[in-house]
């Protein structure tokens, strides 16, 4: 059992336009300290990416499996040069055209990042946000390693207040930098291999690297379940992810199919709550509890109402979830791929 700690809330605003904030954090993180720090993806729970002491500390305080490699967090490139040991084949492509912003990139490790930070590969994750807080605490500190800051298993955070209802009492600060904008965690490409491999989906979509690098193939735990014992080369590729308490299912086909199928269940049993798309609402009925996460073709209002509605879920007592599926396509695939892992792949086809 972990030891408590005294956590303190920093505001990210006001008349300094957060300085106090920033500098605290830094100062924090320089220690060797843990600090929850907004970007615009999700809040990410930050520690010193060369100093395994408090990057393990990471790990403890989320509950994390030691074997799930955790991203680098860079405030200009020429900290590159820290993170990694070579630079391999369509990097410049890919931060010219990408950086900063949510993409992350493996490549070959630096010796100075210790295993711990990378889940005992060779290999490294390391992105540059765009989120100007972000920016500034990476500045004021080190290159940081940064996975989401939640409870490990648990839908990721996009406002401060979910890292205080995870994390409270368990890390050394949490900066209050507003509301993530894109709502979903980075994509993830690997540049070790001969040929690039989208391990994670996120913003910037499949179709995007294709067009800067040409092929680039999907990992095979982008849309199902890696066998037992695999190894995991890119965070979120874990089994169950993003879950809230209630069981989720996640339900394929049409608006007419969707609606039928979630009528006739909550005829059935009790506690049932749908997570559906606006065109479903008029179908549904007012009978029937939901959360409407965006249109069926409005991907980014799905990735920004995801995380947030799949912790409202439990706030509101909902015992199970029928989730209406979006199409895997463009920015609808990080949508689909954190709500198979939030079901447990647990997928009904209607």
């Amino acid at each position: 059992m972990m030891t408590e700690k005294q956590t303190i809330l920093l505001q990210a605003s006001g008349p300094d336009g957060g300085a106090e904030a920033i500098a605290r954090a830094g100062e924090i993180l320089r220690q060797g300290g843990t600090v929850a720090i907004p970007t615009e993806t999700v809040y990410g729970l930050a520690a010193d990416a060369a100093n395994a002491e408090a990057v393990a500390a990471i790990f403890e305080a989320k509950g994390r499996p030691a074997d799930n490699p955790l991203i680098v967090h860079i405030a200009h490139e020429e900290q590159l040069e820290q993170v990694i040991s070579r630079r391999p084949r369509g990097l410049e492509i890919l931060t010219r055209r990408f950086w900063p912003g949510p993409l992350t990139i493996i490549c070959p490790k630096a010796d100075r990042i210790p295993l711990v930070t990378s889940g005992g590969l060779d290999t490294v994750a390391v992105r540059m946000p765009s989120h100007p807080v972000a920016r500034a605490i990476i500045e004021a500190s080190v290159p940081l390693a940064a996975p989401s800051a939640n409870r490990s298993g648990y839908p990721s955070p996009t406002t401060a207040r979910h890292c205080v209802d995870d994390l409270w009492g368990r890390v050394d600060a949490i900066v209050d930098g507003g509301r993530c904008t894109v709502g979903v965690e980075s994509t993830v490409i690997s540049l070790c291999g001969e040929v690039p491999v989208l391990l994670r989906p996120g913003a910037v979509t499949l179709e995007q690297l294709r067009e800067a690098l040409g092929r680039v193939e999907l990992g095979k735990g982008v849309l199902e379940r890696l066998e037992e014992g695999s190894k995991v080369l890119s965070p979120g590729l874990k089994y169950k992810h993003y879950a809230p308490s209630a069981d989720v299912e996640l339900v394929r086909g049409d608006s007419a199919a969707y609606t039928a199928y979630v009528r006739d269940r909550a005829a059935k049993e009790t506690g049932l709550w749908a997570m559906c798309f606006t065109e479903d609402q008029e179908r549904l009925g007012e009978e029937i509890p939901r959360l409407c996460y965006g249109g069926m073709e409005d991907y980014a209002a799905q990735t920004e109402a995801l995380f947030d509605d799949l912790r409202r879920l439990d706030a509101l007592g909902a015992r199970r979830v029928l989730v209406h599926a979006p199409q895997p396509t463009g920015m609808g695939l990080a949508v689909y791929n954190r709500l198979i892992r939030s079901a447990g792949f647990h997928i009904t086809d209607v």
